[in-house]
């Protein structure tokens, strides 16, 4: 039998629920997280990279694979448990390291073709067009790495007309810093109207040719240090991929203090290589403005 009391609980929560019920619920605000997840960073670093089509499913779960087929392999080579494990991280960590590497490869080159979009729609604004069309004309004036995403823009607004929903997939589909200052100059642009709209373009594009000017001279100074790091770091694993040849050296790794060295030695090369890595490159730009 249940207890009044107990009965008492349950009618107070049930009147508190239809009270809260009776009250609109705003939506959170978004916050540093919701834009800055793992997930969602490899979806834009995907993007970038011109992997449009593949998930940030995709890339885990390859790296699920290789490190399981690494694992085995290295196990079945060596029979020591602890080298197969990092040489198996190794291998897991190559999925996200590659589309990384050409998501920054990718957006160092589109740098230097933003200011010519930029110039393109000043030329189209000079000559009459609307703002609209002359983004649109982009898929066939712009840089041939940005025509699809202004030809689906393109597309977008000949079948909707909505200007700001058009801009908003723009984003999406370039996921680019710079495209996210560029688009949102334009949608002030478009929201205050008036004759400064040529001088904000021109004031942009030359902004950011000194922008990428000056990143590429410093990347250029200190990529000696970038890749100093990656040497340091990967010299230690190739000697013991070399020992790992020898199997009457390899028994020692299988104790306890084996397991102790390796994490150690692996701890060491990640935190000096992320160091290093952090001195030398230049912060990347993130999408504040997503």
């Amino acid at each position: 039998m249940i207890s009044p009391l107990a009965i008492g609980l349950l009618l107070g929560v049930g009147l508190f629920f239809v009270y809260w019920s009776f009250w609109p619920q705003e939506e959170p605000p978004r916050e540093k997280g919701d834009k800055g997840g793992f997930m969602v960073e490899l979806r834009d670093h995907l993007t970038q990279a011109g992997y449009s089509s593949v998930t940030p499913g995709n890339v885990v779960a390859g790296s699920v694979v290789l490190f399981v087929l690494a694992f085995i392999l290295v196990l079945a080579l060596t029979r020591v448990v602890p080298i197969a494990l990092c040489f198996s991280l190794m291998a897991g960590a190559i999925p996200l390291s590659l589309v990384r590497m050409r998501a920054r490869k990718r957006r160092n080159k589109l740098r230097d073709l933003w200011p010519d979009v930029v110039d393109n729609i000043t030329s189209g604004v000079r000559a009459g067009l609307a703002l609209p069309e002359a983004l649109s004309q982009l898929a066939v004036r712009g840089p041939a790495e940005l025509r699809p995403a202004f030809a689906a823009f393109a597309e977008d607004y000949r079948t909707t007309g909505r200007f700001h929903d058009c801009l908003d997939r723009l984003k999406d589909r370039l996921s680019d810093p710079v495209g996210d200052r560029i688009v949102e100059s334009l949608r002030i642009a478009r929201e205050v109207g008036g004759s400064d709209l040529g001088k904000l373009l021109r004031t942009l594009s030359s902004f950011l040719r000194e922008d990428a000017r000056t990143r590429s001279e410093l990347e250029t100074r200190q990529s000696w240090t970038v890749n100093a790091a990656r040497l340091a770091a990967g010299a230690p694993w190739v000697v013991l991929g070399l020992l790992a040849l020898n199997g009457s050296s390899l028994a020692a790794y299988s104790s306890p203090t084996g397991w102790a060295v390796l994490a150690v030695g692996a701890a060491l090369c990640v935190v000096a290589y992320r160091v290093m890595v952090w001195i030398g490159r230049l912060p990347e730009e993130e999408r504040v403005l997503r």
